[in-house]
């Protein structure tokens, strides 16, 4: 061995390989006994967990170990004060090991280096293992990166060099601090990600003046007051998804898409969907479309004297948007004058990482525990999100504030992401059968809602539809797929970043880009070929779009409601602030 100043003990080389052996041995025992727990409804176990053909695994191996080969003489070779060799790298956008403690040690060089070969290693079997069911190839994925992030020596004080240099650097107080952060979460119940105390919804949150003018056991409807002498007369209703608090789409002035649109002259009115507690447990699909956009609508007719608002969905609230609408013309109703939908599927025939996650074994456990009634606890909900960027939403947080002992910083998006909301166990299971599983509202009626069968090619009004590039929840090309089902006319742009980053990105900051395109094409793929990038928030081309259908311009509606829909108190109203 080289006078690498640091050497390298034979007991960590030989153990780092002993580990990526013992590592693929528990990936396969875990997958082996995830896969034999799916049954189908007849109660018959699924086929025994298939390894990819003996050729290609015999090349996996081959490779795995010729690597780590040159890992380990790559270390052998490396001198002192120079930095080491990189064999391999983390993925792009892989933070985990940027500190200068991980490189400038040649055992903690060898050691994230040997994690990263042995990750990659199981996430390249799960890639060539012969499934031929998308569905499970998908969730063989998801587990296989679940136990591999988990793994990571990042997460481990022992193996973790920075919590090392931080509890030395502190004297140990961060071990001290680490600890209480720990027993403050644990009596919480969840993971902190932001400072809680920072924030609170109705204080420096949810802020864009307004008040509730009407509100059923379902929800409460905002009008927003207006912020210009003259607005358009067609009015903008928006619906967010009841998977969680509505103020995603109000967080700060600054990052507020309702006082966007409030200010570019809209008379703004949003539903909040109420946290359900036991009395809405019972609560149907059927229900959220009746006493959510259908009765908003109502009520928006009734105070503007507009037959036909425009309106905006967002992720499943454009799902219950889409699916109001369908069921209105139906009866034969001309309900709206435009839709927008915000990261919306319609086609669930790829329903991108959550899909993954639901088959009949899940949903006909999840219905005949809840399907009657009962809730899906809203942590339960926020728990599973989080577990599709794992990395990013649970390990950077249990490094953070458990291993260095730190506090979260203040960030609005990460305290919405932690005020989670529960669900009523008919309204999810139906959801969950029906769109995930089946793939059923893409069929001219298939389904039948309100007593009405629905079919959405009928909703033929102009539709603006808005998706992410990066969106792991909503695949942009499934949310593409939605032109091939409306009716009417359709705009495409795809923004860039993720479901959350890409739909809330502020025109203020007018920061990222989009693409845009003129074409009608069927597939997503040939849009994009044609799709010509702008820089900036989407926000700006959208709202001229907006404008388009908003009809001549009126004198701003000063007063909030009407005779009948008095105000019952300021925006942002109670249901908002109720918590799972």
């Amino acid at each position: 061995m080289s006078d690498s100043g640091e050497k390298i003990p034979a007991a960590i080389v030989q153990g780092m390989l002993q580990f990526g052996q013992t590592m693929a041995q528990g990936f396969f025992d875990v997958l082996a006994k995830q896969h034999a727990a799916m049954q189908d409804t007849s109660g018959t176990a699924a086929p025994s967990l298939p390894l990819p053909e003996a050729e290609q695994f015999t090349r996996l191996q081959k490779e795995f170990a010729e690597k780590h080969a040159e890992l380990w003489s790559a270390m052998l070779a490396r001198q002192k004060g120079e930095p080491g060799t990189a064999v391999v790298q983390p993925p792009p956008g892989d933070r985990r090991f940027s500190a200068p403690d991980w490189s400038e040690s040649p055992v903690f060089d060898y050691v994230r280096q040997a994690y990263l070969l042995n990750a990659g290693f199981l996430q390249q079997v799960a890639e060539e293992m012969p499934i031929a069911d998308g569905r499970a190839k998908s969730r063989i994925q998801f587990l296989t990166r679940q136990y591999v992030d988990a793994l990571a020596p990042t997460n481990f004080a022992a193996t973790n060099p920075e919590f090392i240099r931080t509890a030395i650097e502190s004297k140990g107080e961060s071990i001290s601090r680490g600890i209480r952060n720990m027993l403050s979460d644990l009596e919480k119940g969840r993971i902190s990600m932001t400072d809680d105390a920072a924030f609170e919804v109705g204080r420096n949150l949810a802020l864009t003046p307004g008040s509730v003018i009407y509100e059923n056991e379902l929800m409460q409807l905002i009008q927003y007051a207006p912020l210009t002498d003259k607005v358009a007369q067609v009015p903008l209703l928006i619906v967010p998804p009841c998977i969680n608090k509505f103020y995603i789409m109000d967080l700060q002035p600054e990052n507020s898409l309702v006082r966007f649109v409030v200010e570019q002259g809209f008379t703004v009115f949003l539903i909040s969907w109420k946290n359900p507690k036991r009395e809405e447990s019972q609560a149907t699909w059927d229900d959220y479309l009746a006493k959510g956009p259908l009765a908003a609508l109502d009520v928006v007719r009734a105070v503007t004297r507009v037959k036909k608002p425009n309106v905006l969905g967002f992720c499943v609230g454009g799902t219950i948007l889409a699916s109001a609408l369908a069921v209105a013309k139906g009866c034969g109703e001309d309900p709206v004058t435009s839709l927008t939908l915000m990261t919306t599927l319609l086609d669930f025939a790829d329903a991108g990482e959550l899909g993954c996650l639901v088959d009949e074994a899940s949903v006909t456990a999840r219905e005949a525990a809840i399907g009657k009634g009962g809730l899906l606890q809203g942590q339960e909900l926020a728990n599973v999100f989080s577990a599709l960027r794992a990395n990013d939403l649970v390990w950077q947080y249990v490094v953070g504030n458990y291993l260095k002992g730190n506090k979260p910083q203040a960030f609005d998006l990460l305290y919405w992401n932690a005020d989670s909301t529960n669900l009523p166990g008919p309204f999810l299971t139906w959801y969950l059968r029906n769109m995930y599983l089946e793939n059923n509202l893409r069929v001219p009626g298939k389904l039948k809602m309100q007593g009405v069968k629905v079919d959405l090619g009928k909703v033929d009004v102009p539709a603006y539809l808005m998706a992410a590039r990066e969106d792991h929840i909503v695949p942009w090309k499934s949310a593409y797929l939605s032109r091939n089902l409306l009716g009417g006319e359709t705009t495409f742009v795809l923004g860039a970043s993720g479901h959350i980053a890409g739909a809330i990105n502020p025109a203020s900051k007018n920061r990222r880009s989009y693409w845009k395109s003129d074409a009608s094409a069927s597939d997503p793929d040939e849009w994009l070929e044609t799709a010509v990038e702008a820089p900036g928030s989407w926000w700006l081309h959208w709202v001229e779009w907006l404008r388009g259908n908003g009809g001549k311009q009126v004198a701003a509606r000063g007063r909030a409601g009407n005779a009948r829909y008095k105000p019952i108190e300021p925006a942002p109203g109670r249901y908002v602030k109720e918590r799972a």
